[in-house]
């Protein structure tokens, strides 16, 4: 049976700023989705989506090769009704044909399971897991097809499809992607904490680009700061560089940083990460650091050697 398999993401640096073409970190999680295919005698496409846990939150039927929409059953009430996501997975798979005529133009049967080792909620990458494992089935240029789908800079695949640090420039369909060295002698001191809610990265890309995106300056203000993170030797040093990419896409987007806003009386440095206001930010701390999280009500607090692949 064909599989593909998928990493999640987080994005260190440049956030918003990378849609215009500013130098990011980006760093592959341990996590990620695969997805498995199977043959059926039916001329049908049965999909079935996982969930961490291996419970069904997404099933659909199409029929083929039209893959018009036959049934579906959505187990989680609180992201919406069960035909908006079939839709949606529908018009992923159009997306897919207009590029490879020859997908899923067949008589022919298929089952296919996707399945996250992430927690939903994580706002990880479940749905650029997914165009990436797609656009690898369909034998397509996944950034062409997120382009002709959900949109947005496209870091998530690169970070979907490398094993290890990446900077990331957006560059139209072919973005440029370097593997790089990112492994911090103070790694240990390192968490990624759950803001126990799930960013809608398109409502803050809206935001952004109303404020009329990037300049030069702004941009190679980023590209400074993830460079100079990319050779920090030191937490002092690793700190400070948070602090000053915080203050520049605070400004940039008019919100006050995450720390100021929650965590104004923690001992160590936090940024956020992606999308602003929800998801993973990351925090510098030491071995108090979980206990001040919890006691805040935020539970979910990654060490960074558990969430990143080395």
């Amino acid at each position: 049976m064909p599989s593909f398999y998928s990493h999640g993401k987080l994005l260190i640096t440049g956030e918003y700023l990378v849609l215009d073409g500013a130098r990011a970190l980006a760093l592959p999680t341990v996590f990620g989705q695969d997805l498995v295919v199977g043959s059926i005698a039916s001329p049908q496409l049965l999909w079935h989506s996982l969930d961490h846990q291996g419970k069904a939150w997404l099933e659909v039927t199409f029929d083929l090769p039209s893959l018009r929409l036959l049934s579906t059953t959505y187990t989680d009430a609180e992201a919406g009704a069960a035909g908006d996501l079939a839709e949606k997975l529908r018009a992923l798979l159009l997306a897919a044909r207009q590029l490879q005529p020859a997908f899923l133009s067949t008589d022919k049967g298929f089952s296919v399971t996707t399945h996250l080792s992430f927690p939903r909620n994580w706002g990880l990458g479940t749905s650029s897991t997914l165009v990436n494992n797609l656009a690898n089935w369909a034998g397509i240029n996944p950034y062409e097809l997120l382009a002709n789908s959900f949109g947005g800079s496209g870091y998530d695949l690169a970070c979907a499809a490398h094993d290890g640090p990446i900077l990331y420039e957006r560059t139209g369909l072919n973005p440029r992607v370097s593997p790089v060295t990112f492994d911090p002698l103070f790694k240990d001191r390192l968490y990624f904490v759950h803001l126990n809610k799930k960013q809608n990265s398109q409502a803050g890309i809206a935001r952004y680009e109303g404020r009329k995106g990037a300049t030069e300056a702004l941009k190679e203000q980023v590209n400074a700061l993830t460079d100079a993170l990319l050779t920090c030797t030191s937490l002092s040093a690793f700190e400070s560089l948070l602090v000053a990419h915080e203050a520049l896409i605070a400004k940039t987007l008019q919100l006050p940083p995450v720390q100021q806003r929650l965590f104004s009386d923690y001992f160590g440095q936090t940024k956020s990460l992606g999308a602003w206001g929800g998801d993973f930010i990351l925090a510098t701390g030491n071995e108090d650091s979980p206990a001040y999280f919890n006691a805040k009500g935020f539970y979910t607090v990654i060490p960074y050697q558990k969430m990143i692949r080395s």
